[in-house]
């Protein structure tokens, strides 16, 4: 259920952005016997990106893993910023939010792990799914009903398209 606060820090949403693993995906790794990483994305999540991507809101995915298959996401998607490779991940939120004229109030971050704790920490509206370790869950403004991979990205895209676009 929203409350007010929730609903504010809603209406100002500018940009939202993703870790990937146990946010896009349930957070398992599979690999081949070539070591190649293969990830199981959500339809209904990203269906919720691309509607994000059609309001103008801006869409970002900040990873600290480097992976042709989550490039390729972000491609068919239409996102506008892809930051893979962040070992800090606060540092490419600030890059992000300079780019684009934004304040740190403007932003949305849904993560699930002691990485994202620093962004997490800084923006307008901290997310995680259902499923993020406890750390996580106690600095967030929104727990999704639903885990990582699992349509989490879905209530939340929900959640700021209905509120600013009074669907």
């Amino acid at each position: 259920m929203k409350t007010k606060e929730l609903e504010l820090k809603l209406s100002k949403i500018k940009l939202v952005a993703f870790d990937v693993d146990g946010v896009m995906t349930d957070g398992s790794l599979t690999f081949d016997e070539n070591g190649v990483e293969y990830k199981t994305f959500n339809a209904k999540d990203g269906q919720g990106i691309v509607m994000l991507n059609k309001a103008g809101i801006i869409t970002a995915i900040i990873t600290a893993r480097d992976n042709g298959t989550v490039k390729h996401r972000f491609e068919t998607l239409g996102m506008s910023k892809l930051y893979m490779g962040q070992k800090n991940k606060i540092l490419a939120m600030k890059e992000l939010v300079a780019e684009y004229k934004l304040d740190l109030s403007q932003v949305a971050y849904m993560g699930d792990d002691l990485p994202d704790l620093c962004v997490l920490k800084e923006v307008g509206l901290a997310c995680c799914p259902s499923d993020a370790v406890e750390e996580v869950k106690k600095v967030c403004h929104f727990v999704s009903s639903f885990g990582g991979g699992k349509g989490a990205i879905r209530e939340l895209t929900d959640l700021i398209y209905k509120t600013q676009f009074k669907q």
